[in-house]
């Protein structure tokens, strides 16, 4: 990331002033994607180090979720950033201002190398990591903005076409709209608790009650505390005679192999007992 932030700082500098010097609006909406690229390395960054804090005895888990919080603010970010562009293309739409079709084309070239360069440089990290992902996506749409305004210079110096600037925005707020969806609904998922999207719960609870000496899983819960932390608490009830300790660890073991969850809190119960729900059954979380 670190490497990112220099790259997308020089971009975001070559493309204001050609936005300014060229009066184009689609160098300027990239302008507006790249600083919002700059903002969201930045805010990973802190993140990332905020993830590596111990949370001392009031935060048992830490500071991960700032990870995921970090990339909800970049999706919304990118969602705000499209709406700014689409309001301002509408308006050049009716009244195309004179574009320098040339140097919009080589400020382009030059947007679209950088971008490309700091895209290939993040997918080389943790694409597991949502807060790197989500840095990605951002760069990863910077990329396709930068296609779009040498697009638009290529119609606007072929045909003529003065539209093709306000055109070019338009397609450049759709891709970050695009590019912002997954940023929102993943965090959300995380903050709500949901269970992690490669986990059948349903299979999941099925392979727990196969496990010998184990009768049914009630209060079964699976969710995500950060990327690559996916944590697991259930009640077990065993039949009588059962070795408990036994049962678990191989609860345990089948949780970390069968569905690579390694933090689980497991309740044993034995049926019968005061403590045992008298229904045994399996609860989606």
């Amino acid at each position: 990331m670190w490497g990112a932030l220099a790259i997308n700082a020089s971009m975001l500098v070559v493309a204001v002033v050609g936005g300014l010097v060229f009066d184009s609006l689609a160098l300027l909406a990239d302008a507006g994607h790249v600083l919002s690229d700059l903002g969201a390395i930045v805010l990973g960054l802190v993140a990332a180090g905020l993830a590596a804090r111990a949370g001392g005895p009031r935060r048992t888990f830490g500071f991960h979720r700032g990870e995921v919080l970090a990339a909800l603010i970049n999706g919304l970010a990118l969602v705000v950033l499209a709406g700014v562009i689409v309001v301002a293309a509408i308006g050049r739409l009716s009244d195309p201002p004179e574009v320098d079709g040339v140097g919009v084309l080589v400020v382009g070239i030059v947007g679209l190398a950088g971008n490309a360069w700091a895209t290939w440089v993040l997918a080389r990290g943790e694409r597991s990591d949502i807060n790197l992902e989500a840095v990605l996506r951002h760069s990863a749409a910077d990329a396709l903005g930068s296609i779009a305004v040498v697009v638009s210079a290529l119609a606007l110096l072929a045909f003529g076409w003065r539209e093709a600037d306000p055109v070019a925005s338009l397609a450049i707020a759709a891709m970050i709209l695009a590019s912002s969806v997954r940023l929102v609904l993943e965090p959300l998922d995380v903050l709500l608790e949901s269970a992690p999207a490669r986990v059948d719960v349903d299979e999941l609870g099925e392979r727990m009650c196969e496990t010998d000496g184990v009768l049914g899983v009630h209060e079964l819960h699976v969710w995500t505390v950060t990327s690559g932390f996916e944590a697991l608490a259930a009640h077990v009830v065993t039949a009588p005679g059962t070795d408990r300790d036994r049962a678990r660890r191989e609860l345990e073991y089948l949780l970390r192999d069968r569905f690579g969850i390694e933090h689980t809190t497991l309740q044993m119960e034995e049926a019968g007992d005061e403590d045992a729900l008298l229904q045994v059954e399996l609860q989606r979380p």
